[in-house]
């Protein structure tokens, strides 16, 4: 299995990784987004990833205070992980919070995570109270002291992410990943700028929500109400009711389709679409609730798409995208 650089750096990873949102275990507001998932599940997850060839792992302080952390830990303990086998990546929360706070919380990221070592360390979004500046020589100074092996970002628009890159590059450093909402149903990133400066400066995009928060898989559109059966905020999101679901149905028979011919599922289709229509420039961390999940995330990269599958879902998208 091909694995890809991630960004400039020396480290190679798996093109599908692991998003541990779902690990919060219902704390906090961004918790309980995903409602309560038993131990027990997390670490078949876990294992169920690893046996597939997922190699890396994102978490973040905000997800449930850093619960998702502390469970993806004890997780990778349980399963006798070794810690150069993995790359584990998190995210600092900048919400109202000035630089200084990068390194004033890292002692408790470090705490959570141990005994594996955080490779990659992201701004979780740009709504810190410092300028970005002061932020990415805050991270610099993790990475210098041996804290830290890699920096990223999420959620920065073009501007903000060459602003941290130019000023990580004065002082030697480098941006070495974007963590961005992308999916067949939002492909901003391809027309803002924000793909082609990071293909430009080997910065790699990480995809987060691939597949919409579980739009993509088709299973909402076919069985009406589902939503209202699963926990969590989604159930009162305007892309899962029914007028989005007619909306978005099109490109959901095309991922049907395609599917029928690879056997596969719609959600596997999409998902390998996204890690292969750009070439190595995007990796994606789709998260998974059941082990079966979890085993159909890892197997996407053990086939590829036709070009001519790849072109057709790229017209479908930007269809129904039209249509929005």
């Amino acid at each position: 299995m091909k694995k890809r650089r991630l960004g400039n750096s020396a480290f190679f990873i798996s093109a599908i990784g692991l998003g541990c949102w779902q690990f919060s275990k219902n704390r906090g507001l961004a918790g309980s987004f995903w409602g309560d998932l038993a131990d027990d599940t997390i670490t078949s997850i876990i294992e169920a990833s690893l046996r597939g060839g997922v190699d890396w792992f994102d978490t973040a302080e905000l997800y449930g205070h850093g619960m998702s952390e502390r469970m993806l830990s004890s997780a990778l303990q349980r399963l006798n992980v070794e810690k150069e086998k993995i790359v584990v990546a998190t995210k600092w929360n900048p919400v109202l919070r000035s630089a200084r706070s990068i390194v004033r919380t890292f002692p408790v990221r470090e705490k959570y995570l141990a005994p594996y070592p955080i490779t990659l360390l992201q701004v979780h979004n740009p709504f810190s109270v410092s300028p970005i500046e002061d932020q990415m020589r805050a991270m610099a100074f993790l990475v210098e002291s041996g804290k830290v092996g890699l920096i990223g970002v999420s959620n920065f628009s073009l501007t903000l992410m060459r602003k941290a890159h130019e000023t990580l590059l004065a002082d030697g450093f480098v941006l070495t990943s974007n963590q961005m909402r992308y999916n067949l149903l939002d492909r901003s990133v391809e027309f803002n700028g924000v793909l082609d400066y990071a293909r430009e400066h080997d910065i790699t995009l990480i995809a987060y929500s691939p597949l919409a928060q579980g739009l993509l898989t088709g299973r909402f559109h076919e069985e009406g109400g589902l939503i209202q059966k699963r926990p969590g905020f989604r159930r009162y999101l305007p892309a899962f009711q029914q007028r989005s679901l007619l909306r978005t149905l099109p490109l959901i028979q095309v991922l049907r389709d395609i599917a029928e011919r690879h056997q596969k599922t719609p959600a596997q289709i999409a998902l390998r679409w996204i890690i292969q229509f750009h070439g190595e420039a995007i990796v994606a961390i789709p998260g998974a609730s059941s082990v079966l999940q979890a085993q159909q995330n890892a197997a996407v990269m053990d086939f590829e798409l036709t070009e001519e599958e790849l072109a057709q879902i790229d017209e479908t998208s930007l269809a129904v995208a039209r249509r929005s």
